[in-house]
């Protein structure tokens, strides 16, 4: 009775907003308002992409309108509560796409540099988010020692791919060895950056790449 009734005092001064649109929601709404649940740019039948080094990834959003934006905020402006509502958009499309097919889960990290900047890795706390929902956990596997220019800057899968080219390595070997790993990023264009770490976790040993992304770039 107390926590709900300063659950609603707190409504009062704090009051709730869509992750996507940010009008106010009641608190009884998964963070998200009824008409972005029936207007979001879903991926629907093309979810699905093929890759190098990675068999599949999965992607429940296109990388526009509202979607874009939610994730912008998301990344730069703190928005780290997001990554609840985006996990659980993104734990339903692996659990539709991918189940059974991975026995670890992990993300891409950022670099030490943009890390210190930034404050928080926004593929991390989406990772983590999502393994929560599908009842799992996340493990770093991941390390990026060299510091390279945002992949957004870039223009073509080359260029997108020599940046990223020896950016990554296996933090422990031992842990990647003959396993089937999930590998989680926040989104997906030209692939380059989810092949260069599946590259590298396949040298190390793994038996198998799969990924996730929330966006995926329109065709």
């Amino acid at each position: 009775m107390a926590f709900g009734l300063l659950s609603d005092i707190a409504g009062l001064f704090f009051p709730l907003k869509c992750t996507f649109c940010q009008k106010g929601i009641k608190n009884t709404e998964p963070g998200i308002c009824p008409d972005c649940v029936k207007t979001l740019p879903y991926t629907g039948d093309k979810s699905k992409q093929k890759g190098d080094f990675y068999t599949l990834c999965v992607s429940p959003l296109y990388y526009s309108d509202k979607a874009r934006k939610a994730v912008m905020r998301f990344k730069f402006n703190g928005k780290t509560n997001y990554a609840r509502v985006f996990g659980a958009l993104l734990a339903e499309c692996i659990r539709q796409n991918l189940a059974g097919r991975y026995d670890l889960i992990s993300w891409i990290p950022l670099s030490g540099k943009k890390l210190k900047k930034r404050g928080y890795a926004q593929s991390a706390l989406l990772a983590m988010a999502a393994a929560l929902a599908l009842d799992d956990v996340a493990v770093d596997l991941l390390d990026k020692p060299k510091d390279t220019p945002a992949q957004s800057t870039l223009k073509g899968r080359s260029q997108r791919k020599a940046n990223v080219s020896g950016a990554y390595t296996v933090k422990e070997i031992g842990m990647v060895k003959g396993k089937r790993i999930l590998l989680i990023d926040d989104i997906i264009t030209t692939g380059a950056t989810l092949s260069e770490c599946a590259r590298v976790l396949l040298n190390a040993g793994a038996s198998e790449i799969v990924c996730a992304a929330l966006c995926r770039a329109r065709d």
